[in-house]
């Protein structure tokens, strides 16, 4: 199944939550938090205001940070994704 987001909105797969802290504990999966990262798989082609297309600052691919509780949660073929508005990503990571 292929997703095509509409608008200003961005599907994102979240990253793998942290299975050992730091400090070598390992964590059952009731302690693990959501993750607030992840790659984005598909972007919408943009927003329009006063009649002109604005496009996404972001594309396929980017890592990005977004908030603990930003977009909607969604599960195409057995996998967890996100789709949320462009405006709720935090920052691009730079590899």
């Amino acid at each position: 199944m292929s997703l095509t987001p509409l608008h200003d909105r961005v599907i994102v797969k979240p990253s793998e939550p942290d299975e050992v802290t730091t400090g070598g504990i390992i964590l059952p999966d009731t302690a693990k938090e959501k993750p607030q990262q992840g790659e984005i798989i598909a972007v919408g082609p943009g927003k329009t205001e006063d009649g002109k297309l604005i496009e996404p600052q972001v594309k396929v691919g980017d890592t990005v940070l977004y908030g603990k509780y930003s977009g909607t949660e969604i599960t195409v073929e057995g996998d967890e994704h996100l789709i949320m508005r462009e405006s709720d990503i935090l920052a691009v990571v730079n590899a």
